[in-house]
């Protein structure tokens, strides 16, 4: 009774005296003394003795109740020890104690915390299906588990079943919807969150922050001032993060009085700030454009080093050359300044300070430093990427007249030629750095297999390729991805297969990307159970198989008329939570379109729109496809009409379908009829288009028709072997040998064949048969 006393009155040592004395005189503490002096013992920070504590309780053979259980694991959660957390739970297990809804919530945490997301989602139905599932915490525990993994929509799901359950949310949960929202980019949603939040308890700084932060991104400025102007009003305390976002605010809006304020409201904090906060504000005093006052405050740094000196050299180097330069002298003179020198070139040449980073190289130089090979390289990509190639160039020439060129260095140049279309300069320039005894490059030979390849240049970038192994160079998983894709675009899939079984000899890992494009090798191939393997095989990987895989093989699946197969997959891919892009329903349409299945065809079609994917050409010529295939002519036709009114303009190819599947049924005027609208819409006849028309008028023995759809096509297309014979036998029926001859003439001249065996009127012979 002492002891539960001292323990409700949070009296800690008391409490373990009573608890040592009770021990001293023979008597066994009862489970609930352990698990009141645990509880307390670890709130008040004292970690190890509750541990201590708990681990003698365990020696008597007493069984922990669900109270110190919850205690215990709340302390290794504290402390991020996950196993041991895990190895209580099996002693609850061994000893038959049932969970309760307190430590089934820290389990869901811990299993976030360990990346186990499947595991935390089975828990939390766990402990809905047991009747548990009662407290704000225990859902907002699964919140942060979906937050944390990047599942905003399986947060909203959560939030939106509390709400249905008319659970309160706390500031934290508000907190976490607010942040859900803004990550979705749903501005109104978040709006009203941080209004809920704000008639409940006042927003902190995070929130501000985080509302302010979106309006920036978002380009909501008068929004952003007038969240500011809520935060003065409030006197909402501020944290770093909003001071320099509200700084931000006043710095894009020219509100020079304003910022100025606030920089003076920052220093009135400045003599208690660590040197890691002075460096933050050092910062913020550049941006606002105070540099008097950040090389003051960088004045009372004790010992300043290279990172503070560095942070002042940034900040003149946008204003006063003349200030830089000293800085950067002042820079050397310290211990790692060059590295850090270096660090800020590859920084502003990142950042797109290109010129600022070319002015600390060349001012390097005249120094007799010499900067690192990556912040060169850093300097000569920003300018490839800027399509800069002169000043890349010029600084490539500084960087060979003073000394040994780098590997990094050749590699930079080699990608800015190819991002330059100076493809063949990137070659020279490989082939000399080979030629000056640098080895095989991995990044190099990516590179420029890959310019090779976008540009047709499919020999070199094969040669390259296959030098690369005789060479025995050192390749990774980025240059072997990069090699299959070039022979795939080239058409040379046993090569593609080659290189693969070649990288998987060699140990290199296989990613995503790599059986992405087997897939695709196999499927072009025709080698749809190999291409099902890679699938598989892509299955096994740590990461998540991508849509762009089960894209794929749902379009393998298809053209292989394996449509339920296809059907089971594209079901999937949502269960493994993937939203299915336009893209991947197309293939989809186009699986279900080959076989005519247009009642499926429609249903995947409303399933698309409620997505948000608007239909595109692609999607409307499997809507023709499949109702065409089915017969249903009519429908096909609204699908153009459909098309129009939606803006879409049709191609020849949706025209095609449905004026080859006329023709293949006899009904040629029908077939004429669309012929006739698709030219009206302002699309030429193409060869293929003429072929099936002409076809149809011979082989269906409507001699004058043909002969007058040859008159007005022949000038259209270039000379063809099938419709100059189809004349051919044309003029013969109608006794016009001259003018058939003439036809024959030109056969011969382009080099065409005579296909004799063509017949006027066949189908109408087998209809009479």
């Amino acid at each position: 009774m002492a002891n539960g006393s001292f323990v409700k009155k949070g009296l800690l040592d008391d409490a373990l005296g009573a608890f040592s004395k009770m021990k001293k005189a023979g008597f066994v503490p009862k489970e609930s003394t352990y698990g009141h002096l645990i509880s307390l013992t670890a709130k008040h920070g004292r970690d190890e003795e509750a541990l201590r504590i708990f681990e003698e309780m365990t020696q008597r053979g007493i069984i922990p109740s669900n109270y110190t259980c919850a205690s215990i694991l709340a302390l290794h959660y504290k402390n991020e020890d996950y196993n041991k957390a895990l190895s209580l739970f099996a002693i609850m297990e061994e000893n038959k104690i049932i969970p309760d809804e307190v430590i089934y919530g820290i389990l869901v945490r811990i299993y976030g915390k360990l990346g186990l997301y499947e595991d935390a989602k089975r828990t939390f139905r766990d402990i809905e299906k047991l009747g548990l599932l009662t407290d704000e915490k225990t859902y907002f525990a699964m919140v942060q588990v979906h937050l944390n993994a990047g599942f905003y929509d399986g947060a909203l799901e959560v939030f939106n079943v509390m709400k249905s359950r008319n659970v309160q949310l706390s500031k934290f949960a508000y907190s976490a919807l607010l942040r859900c929202y803004i990550a979705k980019e749903d501005l109104e949603a978040a709006e009203l969150t941080f209004h809920d939040l704000c008639k409940t308890v006042s927003p902190d700084a995070f929130c501000y922050n985080m509302l302010l932060t979106f309006y920036l991104k978002v380009g909501l400025m008068d929004k952003a001032k007038a969240l500011v102007a809520q935060i003065r009003r409030y006197e909402v305390p501020y944290d770093e993060e909003l001071y320099r976002t509200v700084l931000e605010v006043y710095c894009r809006e020219g509100m020079v009085a304003d910022a100025e304020q606030l920089v003076d409201k920052i220093q009135c904090f400045e003599p208690r700030m660590d040197k890691s906060s002075k460096l933050s504000l050092i910062k913020l005093y550049g941006e606002a454009g105070a540099l008097q006052r950040a090389e003051h405050l960088l004045d009372t740094i004790e010992q300043p080093d290279a990172d503070s000196i560095g942070l002042i050299l940034h900040l003149y180097l946008q204003n006063d050359h003349f200030k830089a330069n000293e800085m950067l002298e002042y820079l050397l003179r310290t211990t790692n300044g060059l590295s850090v020198a270096n660090q800020l070139m590859i920084k502003l040449a990142r950042e797109g300070s290109v010129i600022e980073a070319k002015w600390m190289y060349e001012r390097l130089l005249e120094l007799d430093s010499r900067p690192d090979d990556s912040a060169v390289a850093s300097i000569i990509i920003a300018y490839g990427q800027r399509q800069q190639l002169k000043e890349a160039i010029e600084v490539y020439t500084m960087a060979s007249g003073s000394g040994f060129i780098g590997k990094a260095i050749y590699t930079s140049m080699i990608d800015t030629y190819c991002k330059c279309s100076k493809v063949e300069d990137a070659d020279i320039l490989y082939n000399e750095m080979i030629e000056k005894g640098h080895a095989q490059d991995a990044v190099a030979m990516s590179i420029l297999v890959n310019a090779f390849s976008k540009r047709g240049m499919f020999q070199k970038a094969e040669l390259l390729i296959f030098d690369s192994f005789k060479g025995n160079a050192k390749l990774d998983t980025v240059a072997y991805n990069t090699f299959i894709k070039a022979m795939l675009d080239s058409g040379k899939l046993p090569s593609a297969i080659e290189i693969y079984d070649r990288m998987i000899a060699s140990g290199v890992p296989p990613s995503m990307q790599t059986y992405n494009t087997m897939i695709s090798v196999y499927g072009q191939g025709g080698k749809l159970n190999k291409a099902i393997e890679m699938f598989n095989a892509a299955q096994s990987l740590i990461e998540s198989v991508d849509e762009k895989a089960y894209t794929n093989m749902i379009s393998y699946y298809g053209k292989a008329g394996r449509i339920q197969e296809a059907s089971i997959l594209f079901g999937k891919i949502k269960e493994d939570g993937i939203t299915p892009g336009k893209i991947c329903y197309n293939a989809m349409l186009n699986a279900y379109a080959t076989v005519g299945l247009h009642n499926e065809v429609e249903e995947l079609f409303k399933a698309m729109e409620r997505d948000n994917h608007s239909p595109d050409s692609h999607t409307y010529l499997a809507l023709i496809q499949a109702y065409t295939k089915s017969q249903k002519y009519d429908d096909a036709e609204k699908v153009i009409r459909r098309m129009q009114a939606s803006n879409i303009s049709p191609t020849n190819r949706h025209f095609h379908v449905l004026i080859s599947a006329f023709v293949r049924e006899g009904y040629v005027s029908d077939a004429q009829r669309v012929y006739n609208l698709m030219k009206q819409t302002g699309l030429e006849p193409d060869l293929a288009c003429c072929r099936i028309m002409l076809r149809a008028f011979l082989e269906y023995g409507l001699v004058d028709e043909g002969m007058g759809f040859f008159e007005t096509t022949k000038d259209l297309i270039k000379p063809d072997g099938f419709i100059l014979s189809a004349a051919v036998h044309l003029f013969e029926e109608l006794g016009m040998q001259d003018e058939a001859g003439k036809i024959l003439d030109a056969i011969n001249l382009e080099g065409l064949v005579f296909l004799r065996n063509l017949k006027v009127g066949s189908k109408l012979r087998k209809i009479k048969s």
